[in-house]
């Protein structure tokens, strides 16, 4: 039976690389669609599409970082993250301007010998995500715990952030 282990949340002062700014993948599609017209315009014919591979190489950038599961309840804000493969020793979740990073790394090597064939393999990737904090989150409580390939970040809300909202009565003028 695997044990939950408890990660650091670690505040820092510098942004992240990614920081405020979210991948907008309708707009790199676009700027990538408007650099085809211009080199078209601009001989086409001597070089075709030369910046799809570029789209492609940034598309497949993005995908590798994990899906999440971001829940809110009357206390807190959840965040959850399958990382299949990784162990707690390779997950960063700093604190950093107003905002959660989550990082990991896979280094995976594999090896095989047989008498009559060798194999050998080698899978290495990072990933980075960047979540800005809402308003009411008491930063210094945030935990994180990682349990079976599943990390789990949990944002308490402060106490005001708690309360329930008041209903304001609106009168006739």
């Amino acid at each position: 039976m695997a044990t939950e282990t408890k990660l650091p949340v670690t505040k820092t002062s510098t942004a992240p690389a990614a920081a405020g700014t979210a991948w907008q993948p309708f707009q790199a599609l676009r700027n990538e669609i408007d650099q085809i017209f211009d080199d078209f315009g601009n001989g086409f014919w001597k070089r075709p599409f030369p910046s799809l591979a570029r789209l492609e190489r940034d598309l497949s950038k993005n995908f590798n970082a994990p899906a999440v599961d971001i829940a809110e309840s009357d206390k807190a804000y959840e965040i959850t993250a399958e990382l299949p493969g990784l162990d707690e020793k390779n997950i960063d979740v700093k604190l950093v301007n107003g905002g959660l990073t989550i990082r990991g790394e896979k280094k995976e090597e594999t090896e095989e010998k047989k008498k009559d064939y060798y194999v050998s393999e080698r899978r290495y990737g990072s990933f980075e995500r960047y979540f800005a904090l809402p308003d009411g989150v008491n930063a210094d409580k945030i935990e994180a715990t990682f349990k079976n390939g599943v990390l789990k970040v949990v944002l308490p809300k402060t106490e005001e952030a708690q309360k329930p909202a008041k209903t304001i009565n609106v009168k006739a003028a």
